[in-house]
């Protein structure tokens, strides 16, 4: 009798098991922890995806504005090429990344040469994090 049903117990744990595996594919299940990406904010990534685009578009923008700016071509091509720039995505545009830090995704008071805000800066240079990097002493 014992077996009869430990048999069915395991048919019946493998069906279960079966079926979960099934509904998974169709349905995720919901993430029970907190998710962690590379990145600090949605800031970040807004500047990442500008710094990409102008990266991709950067060839065609240059060659784009050269044939624009040059005054020995005819005027009708200077006007099709602004209006092939204006076409271009808006994030392709260069002057729209910011400088942020790369650890905190603060704007303001980077340092450029090595993209980190200048709290954290002190921070790494006071604990010699930095290599090459000491206070000043005299």
């Amino acid at each position: 009798m014992r077996s009869s049903n430990s048999v069915a117990i395991g048919k019946m744990a493998a069906v279960a098991l079966a079926l979960r595996s099934a509904l998974r594919q169709f349905f995720p299940m919901p993430c029970a922890g907190q998710i962690r990406s590379y990145y600090v904010d949605w800031r970040m990534v807004r500047d990442v995806k500008r710094r990409k685009m102008a990266f991709d578009y950067a060839d065609e923008r240059l060659r784009l504005n050269c044939i624009r700016k040059n005054r020995i071509l005819p005027k009708e091509l200077q006007e099709i090429t602004d209006k092939e720039i204006a076409d271009l995505p808006r994030d392709s545009c260069p002057v729209r990344i910011h400088n942020r830090c790369v650890l905190t995704s603060r704007p303001r008071g980077v340092k450029r040469r090595w993209r980190l805000s200048r709290i954290v800066f002190r921070h790494l240079a006071d604990h010699a994090q930095l290599s090459g990097i000491q206070r000043a002493m005299w």
